[in-house]
């Protein structure tokens, strides 16, 4: 009889495995944030005496008016309701809450724009004067201004005298807001630029301190997503935008100020900075924005000069060391790459990859600290940093990850036998190995992939990758160029002939798989995270079957803390995790199959210290666990042996299938 289970054994093992494409695995939408040239812009808006509220500390909360254009009332319902109710008001309710700013008039009236933008200016009237009339429109963006939130119409004659005020009297006004955003739900050209969902930018400036007081935001309506597990990203997207209308742009570094009002770069006769002529933007000081070079940067083959453009105002300086723990770091690197709307306009991707103003969302976007320091360095605003989210991506991981190129980082570490953590070297092939995001939310695969071309040498960064052909490096990189094409652990979306099927975000229940897919018993849903698997597949049985699953490495699952320990919950079963890297082995009846494989524990102080400070509890140390602790261990229980079939043949035909599945698998572009 034994040798009768054994021979069912080997006839029933079945590889199986998930269709997954590679191309396309990786979604990120890269932000175009076109900046308003100098002539778009209309300054000088008064929102109060200058004198005074340059007095004025920036303590009161930040009120944001939304008028909406005709258009956002032609989006289909489902997509209004998610604009209308939930995304536009979670965006300006965080940034309300996130900003503070000195008190200006209860009522605001922009300015009107002049004719041909020819505009005087008189004397120490920091108003701005039309030559000769004003444009029968005042438009921000795509969006014209309404007749009551403008003021009236101030003109001279073509020699700049004779002024007066004409035309349309004054409008009652914007009442009770700092800023006013004019949104649209146009299908633009720009919208079809690079998955563009939305962008936004400023539009006139107030005359005492040069804050933004009026903005516009398009929402491309046919990339508005109603999906629940794209909502975060569209909200981030939407945040990001208004950010830029904010404050982070190329259009108003020149106008930022110090703590006491000050001008951080010089100013013109007209009170105004010099103009770039290349930007169409008032060019900023080196108390803003500052160039560097990094003499020795390691690419394939050698060493390069890198230059760098660093954010240095004091507060952003602060947080950066802080962040990375580098002294020596001059200020917060810009992305350099990308056309005009994403150079200088971003944090560089390369070293802050999943802050939301970065210049393309990838994962699990965040504003942390940073971002905050760079809007109160504006001189504009204070910032309420409790608002502030963990950026893990490179904290702490000193002046040799943020002053030096990811080949040095990830030789480095190789050299002292250490992870290549938070980048990678794992060209995607079969089995497929995932792995977990640095906050663990999301199954993750490492992003290296094959270019088309030979990538620049400035963004070559291997001499060598495991199993790929010697020669071939410079076709490799990071799936992500503004990264300089540096390969990271990503979370990605599983397709099946080029759809969608599912992601790999933990919170969202759409993303578990289904129950005949589901070898490693994962669960998707709010209270999940994603958990490493020792390396080795996991196996389903049957009485008939043994299936080994051809994906491993990392999956979903929910956690509990208590007790001063970490607790994993895996179907109806609850394990404790008593030290780091402990194996706990998973032997689970579910689905009709018997499920094998194991879990690693996180450190305790990982996911639950503060959830246990908050109880008054906290770690317990690292232990063995206690004798006696019984973790769960179901049977497979089969009835006698199968009507025997003859045993030659039926290995025959098992042997055969395994071939087929194999060479079916190498001609795949990923797994069966």
């Amino acid at each position: 009889m034994a040798a009768k289970v054994k021979w069912k054994h080997w006839l029933s093992v079945l590889l199986t495995a998930f269709v997954i494409s590679v191309n396309g695995m990786f979604v990120h939408r890269q932000c175009n944030h076109v900046h308003p040239k100098d002539h778009e812009v209309v300054h000088g808006v008064h929102t109060g005496p200058a004198h005074v509220i340059r007095k004025r500390s920036p303590d009161q909360p930040l009120r944001v008016l939304l008028h909406y254009d005709e258009s956002v009332y032609r989006l289909d319902q489902e997509k209004f309701a998610l604009i209308n109710d939930t995304v536009l008001p979670e965006a300006v309710r965080f940034w309300e809450a996130a900003l503070m700013v000195r008190k200006a008039e209860d009522v605001i009236r922009l300015n009107r724009k002049c004719e041909n933008n020819d505009v005087f200016y008189l004397g120490n009237d920091p108003r701005p004067f039309c030559k000769n009339a004003c444009e029968s429109v005042t438009m921000c963006g795509e969006v014209p201004v309404p007749e009551e939130h403008l003021e009236a119409c101030h003109t001279c004659n073509a020699t700049g005298q004779a002024c007066a005020e004409g035309g349309p009297p004054p409008g009652r006004g914007i009442v009770g807001a700092d800023f006013v955003f004019y949104v649209s739900a146009l299908e633009t050209a720009r919208c079809h630029r690079g998955l563009t969902v939305a962008y936004a930018a400023h539009c006139q400036q107030e005359a005492a301190l040069d804050r933004p007081v009026a903005g516009h935001a398009n929402l491309c309506p046919g990339a508005i997503s109603t999906k629940p597990q794209e909502l975060q990203v569209l909200l981030s997207t939407v945040k990001h935008e208004m950010l830029h209308a904010l404050g982070f742009s190329v259009s108003l570094f020149a106008f930022w100020r110090d703590d006491a009002g000050a001008p951080l770069t010089p100013r013109g006769r007209l009170g105004k900075p010099q103009l770039n002529a290349r930007l169409q933007a008032r060019q900023w000081s080196e108390r803003v924005i500052r160039g560097a070079v990094r003499e020795r940067w390691g690419v394939a083959g050698g060493r390069v000069q890198r230059h760098v453009q660093l954010l240095v105002t004091p507060r952003v300086v602060r947080e950066v060391r802080a962040h990375f723990a580098c002294d020596a770091l001059e200020g917060a690197e810009l992305e350099d790459q990308g056309e005009d709307g994403t150079a200088l306009t971003h944090w560089e991707k390369r070293l802050f990859e999943n802050e939301a103003m970065t210049g393309t969302h990838t994962q699990n976007p965040v504003y942390s600290r940073l971002t905050l320091a760079l809007l109160e360095d504006t001189g504009w605003y204070r910032a309420n940093y409790s608002l502030a989210q963990p950026l893990f991506w490179g904290k702490g991981l000193g002046c040799d990850f943020a002053m030096r190129s990811c080949k040095d980082w990830m030789e480095s570490r190789a050299a002292r036998g250490e992870s290549p953590h938070p980048f990678c070297n794992k060209v995607k092939r079969d089995p497929l190995e995932t792995e977990c995001t640095e906050d663990r939310s999301s199954v993750a695969l490492c992003n290296l992939v094959e270019h088309p071309d030979k990538l620049p040498l400035m963004y070559r960064n291997f001499d060598s990758i495991p199993h790929v052909k010697a020669g071939e490096e410079a076709y490799y990189g990071g799936s992500v160029s503004l990264a300089d094409f540096c390969p990271y652990i990503q979370e990605f979306t599983w397709r099946s002939r080029n759809v969608v099927v599912r992601g790999s975000h933990c919170r969202f229940p759409d993303n578990a798989p289904q129950e005949e897919k589901n070898f490693a018993l994962e669960q998707y849903g709010p209270d999940s995270l994603c958990l490493d698997h020792p390396p080795r597949m996991w196996e389903e049985r049957s009485c008939r079957q043994v299936r080994q699953w051809q994906h491993w490495g990392s999956g979903c699952y929910r956690y509990a803390c208590h007790s001063g320990r970490l607790h994993l919950e895996v179907a109806n079963y609850t394990y404790t995790c008593y030290y780091p890297r402990q194996e706990v082995p998973i032997r689970i009846m579910a689905y009709g199959w018997l499920h094998q494989g194991a879990l690693l524990c996180p450190p305790c102080e990982e996911l639950c210290q503060e959830e246990l400070a908050s109880k008054g509890e906290r770690c317990k140390p690292a232990s063995p666990p206690p004798r006696g602790v019984f973790y769960p261990r179901d049977e497979l229980r089969c009835a006698a042996a199968l009507a025997h079939p003859p045993a030659a043949a039926a290995l025959a035909a098992a042997v055969a299938l395994l071939a087929a599945l194999a060479a079916r698998a190498q001609r795949l572009p990923g797994v069966l």
